[in-house]
This record gives C-alpha cells, structure tokens and sequence, in this order.
C-alpha cells in the first residue's frame, strides 16, 4: 500500500505541476495581446476585457483537469484489493499532466491573437470570438483524450505483478500525454491565425472557419494515434512472458508514438494557420490553399504514421 501511495501521490504532484505550464503562458500571452490592443482601441476596452477572460477560461480548462486528476490520485481509496497498482497510477499523473501542456498554449494562443483581432477590427467582434472559441475547443480535445486514459488508468482496477503489464500501464499513461502536446499546440497556433485573419477580411468569415477546422483535424492526427496505442497497452494481457526484450518493446512502443507526434502535430499547425492568412488575402483562391496545405500536412504528418507502425510493430513483438 505504502508503493501506491507513493506513486499516487507523485503522480499527482506532477499531473498539477505539468498541468499548469501550459495553461499559465497561454493566459499570459492572452493577457499580454489584451493590454497591447487595448492601447491601440481603448474605446473597447469593456469588450478586449471580456474576450480576454472567455478565451482565458477555455485555455484554462486542461489545467483543470490536472486538478481533478491529481485530487482523485490524492484521495483514492488505497486500502481496497481492487484498487490499482503504482505503474496505472503514476501514469495517470503522467498522462494528464503532459497532455494539459499543449492544449493550455494552444488555447491561449488562440485567444491572444484574437484579441488581437478585436483590436483592429471591433466591428468583426463576434466573428472573431467564434472563431476563437471554435478553434479553442479542438485544442482542447487532446487534452480531453489524455483525462479519458487518465480514469481509465484510475479506476481500471488491480494489476498483477508481472512487470510486463504494469510497464505497459505506465507507457501508456506517457504515450498519450506527450502525444498530445503538438496537437493541442498546433490546434491553438492555426485557430490564432484564423481569428486573426478573420479580423482583417470579416466577409470571408466561413471560408476562414472551413480552412481552419480541415487543418485541425489534421493537426489532430498524432493525438488519435497516441490514443489508440494508449488504449492498446493499457489492455496488453496479463499473461504475457517477462523477457527483457518485451519490456524494452513496452517502453519503446509508448516512446515512438508519443514523442514522435509532437513535431507533425505542431507541423500540421503551422501548415493551417499559413494557409488561413493566404484565404484572408484572396479569398476566392480557398480551394487552392486548402489543397496546398493538406499536401503539405500530409507529408509532415508521415512522421506520425513512421512513428505508429514502429510502435504497432514493437506491440506485436511483446
């Protein structure tokens, strides 16, 4: 009991510790953009305040979270034979404290630049703040992914004592948190552009929107994969052999889909939001960009899907 507890509670300071980065620049940065357009608009400044504290709040949302995951790791009831073992539960700290980190930056990224948005264009207010909002909730969607691995790595019951099965709780715990931070980045990086873009062309508001949302969705790919390895190890059974080389297989397997989504995620997200600007420009050229920028996303995401099929392979040779 006293191993589980241990691992409960440093899952819990790390899920709150990790959880807060992203979040607390994303709101610095959201509040940053919200003072330097109140300097350039002060007539609507009650309005810039308020746009703030929405985008503020959805940023905020992943850090929360964090809160509620490292609260159940506190306060979980230890002393039950079905309660789960150290490996689930640190990497349920793991999972969400990681995965917070990207959608916390993605979401206040978004908000800031649409602030700064608001500030040139006040007219555009409501356009822009859809926008935002919109682009803020996908971002968040990585981070929603990671709190789902977390209760399933919580509340999945006991484990054995084979090291095989509880290494394997633990990767997965880590897989989807770093496999969720270029996604949630990415997200925030192209809804900014958007909202911004919005600003400057408000009639080319749902082309803006269509543009933005395709190359979400792609920027969301390496988090899917994350979360489809997770949900993999997190059922490998329990009867498998303890050899070395299947444990470095577990270990390797959690490492290649997880780190190796943060780049095309971020990728994809920049892809997105330059493909959004150009739409802004030349509105009736969208068909255009959007096909430019989903070539250009799916080469960056081919790393992503190198990084699954060695994870899938490594699973195959546990």
């Amino acid at each position: 009991m006293d191993t589980v507890q241990l691992a409960a509670y440093l899952g819990a300071g790390l899920c709150m510790g990790l959880g807060a980065i992203g979040a607390g620049i994303g709101e610095g940065l959201t509040g940053g953009d919200a003072a330097r357009s109140m300097d350039r608009q002060p007539a609507v400044s009650n309005r810039l305040m308020r746009n703030m504290l929405i985008g503020q709040a959805v940023a905020e949302s992943a850090s929360i979270f964090s809160l509620v995951v490292s609260m159940l790791l506190i306060f979980g009831n230890y002393s039950s034979p079905t309660a789960p073992g150290p490996a689930a539960l640190f990497g349920a700290g793991l999972c969400m404290g990681l995965g917070a980190l990207g959608s916390g930056l993605g979401g206040g990224m978004a908000a800031a630049e649409a602030l700064m948005g608001v500030g040139r264009n006040p007219g555009a207010e409501r356009r822009i703040t859809s926008v935002m909002l919109i682009g803020q909730a996908v971002a968040q969607t990585p981070s929603i992914f990671s709190f789902v691995v977390s209760l399933l790595l919580i509340f999945g019951g006991a484990e054995t004592a084979n090291s095989i099965k509880e290494t394997a709780l633990l990767m997965s715990g880590l897989s989807m948190g770093f496999g969720a931070i270029g996604s949630g980045v990415g997200s925030g990086i192209s809804a900014g552009r958007a909202s911004d873009s919005t600003s400057k062309r408000p009639e080319a508001y749902s082309k803006l929107m269509s543009t933005m949302l395709v190359g979400q969705a792609v920027s969301q790919t390496p988090a899917v994969f994350a979360l489809m390895v997770s949900l993999l190890l997190i059922f490998v059974p329990q009867s498998v052999p303890v050899t070395l080389p299947s444990l470095a297989a577990v270990i390797g397997c959690g490492i290649s889909v997880g780190v190796g989504g943060i780049g095309p995620g971020i990728g994809a997200g920049f892809a997105a939001a330059e493909a959004a600007a150009a739409v802004a420009k030349n509105p009736s050229k969208e068909s255009l960009f959007v096909r430019t920028m989903l070539t250009g996303q799916a080469v960056a995401q081919s790393t992503a899907i190198y990084a699954l099929v060695i994870a899938l392979v490594l699973l195959r040779l546990i």
